[in-house]
């Protein structure tokens, strides 16, 4: 009986110090900031400004979305038919031909569809801006438009869905009023700001949930985000078994990345994108995009700093009937929780204004691709980027250790029976 104390004593200092071992070479190499998921860098593919396709010009492509069944991608141009009529684009990726220079490789228009209002006509001039696109259900688009925030031309944002065929709009979905604008003389009172509202939009994978959020805080919330802090976002989540809206989630943005340059230039930072990880409705990549004029620092001085993010909204409060985030307070309102995978800046490439995102095919390695595309503002200083990763799952620090401990106990048990 001795001997066998002694035994089990020994394998149990023996399994202790393997354990301490094993526990501190876990930890030495998880990231700073531990998350299940890593982006690995495939490289890139660089659409010139002055690129036309089926007489459009190609740019302002904002959003993103994946169509499996066709091997497709669709891409939203945020022209507010003033370059051509509102459109989104028809593109087949390849990611075996993407590069590190990224010149023109790997991407190939096939079509151009013209969005068409629910009478049939094209979108007036200034009537929308169209900023993201979701597939839903294999045959139709979610599109959101940002509207428009200033005294003299208020539109109303929207999340509208449109014939994936023929770029028709045949629904709308309810957006809260507490979203649309309002003014008193020129002052803004409430609702979206300009150029800073549904700038996301993502669907879960079973096409039950459908998420957009604004870009900034809404002018009831708070302020716009600063170099000194961020800004208090909104998540909205849409039922599509009901088309109604049932929940509104707190995301705060990162401060602005870097000071412009000269100092009183301009500068932003805001939730850009959204993509959807599982059927729960919970877990998220968000993107973030700050732009500040004139920066220094950032690869080919372009003034971007866009970050992705994996994001939880487990255990987030509801906030959808909370107008108001100034006169209420954010006291007990728990936020999206989000942990930083990956900071673009740092791929040592120029990066341009990036705010779309989207799952795409399954690489050869068995990893999940992720598509990137940049809004160059049709701007001759500025390109479309396509950035492609893969992405990899990797086991949580504390499931791995859980594991080796259960193993380890094992091993003393099966030993000690011998």
């Amino acid at each position: 009986m001795q001997q066998q104390k002694k035994s089990f004593s020994a394998n149990l200092f023996l399994a202790s110090g393997l354990l301490s071992s094993l526990t501190i070479s876990l930890v030495n190499t998880q990231p700073v900031q531990a998350s299940s998921l890593q982006l690995n860098f495939i490289g890139q593919s660089i659409i010139p400004t002055v690129t036309q396709y089926q007489g459009t010009t190609v740019g302002g492509l904002s959003g993103i979305t994946y169509d499996s069944a066709n091997n497709s991608f669709y891409t939203i141009s945020d022209d507010r038919s003033q370059v051509n009529p509102a459109r989104f684009y028809t593109a087949n990726i390849d990611t075996t031909q993407f590069n590190a220079n990224g010149v023109n490789s790997g991407v190939t228009f096939t079509g151009v569809t013209t969005l068409l209002q629910l009478g049939g006509t094209t979108f007036p001039a200034l009537s929308l801006d169209p900023e993201a696109i979701t597939l839903v259900n294999g045959n139709q688009l979610f599109i959101s438009s940002e509207g428009n925030a200033q005294p003299t031309n208020i539109i109303n944002p929207f999340v509208n869905r449109f014939s994936l065929a023929t770029g028709q709009q045949n629904f709308a979905l309810p957006v809260n009023s507490k979203f649309n604008p309002v003014f008193s003389g020129t002052t803004q009172i409430a609702g979206i700001r300009n150029n800073l509202a549904f700038e996301s939009l993502t669907a879960t994978p079973n096409s039950q949930f459908l998420f957009t959020a604004t870009e900034n805080a809404i002018v009831q919330d708070g302020p716009v985000a600063s170099l000194s802090s961020g800004t208090p976002s909104r998540i909205i989540q849409y039922d599509l078994n009901s088309n109604q809206e049932i929940a509104e989630f707190l995301y705060y943005t990162d401060p602005v990345a870097l000071p412009p340059n000269p100092s009183n230039a301009f500068n932003t930072n805001g939730l850009v994108d959204l993509l959807a990880l599982d059927n729960t409705g919970q877990n998220f990549l968000a993107l973030e995009r700050s732009f500040s004029s004139g920066a220094i620092g950032t690869p080919g001085n372009m003034g971007n700093t866009v970050k992705i993010f994996q994001v939880s909204l487990a255990g987030s409060s509801n906030i959808i009937n909370n107008n108001s985030l100034i006169a209420s307070g954010t006291g007990g309102i728990i936020p999206a929780q989000k942990t930083l995978l990956l900071d673009l800046t740092n791929l040592g490439i120029p990066i341009d204004n990036v705010e779309g995102m989207t799952f795409g095919s399954t690489l050869p390695n068995g990893q999940r691709s992720l598509i990137l595309v940049s809004d160059n503002n049709f701007s001759s200083t500025q390109f479309t980027q396509f950035l492609a990763f893969g992405v990899q799952s990797v086991p949580e620090p504390t499931t791995t250790i859980g594991l080796l401990i259960f193993g380890i106990a094992g091993l003393i048990k099966h030993k000690n029976r011998g």
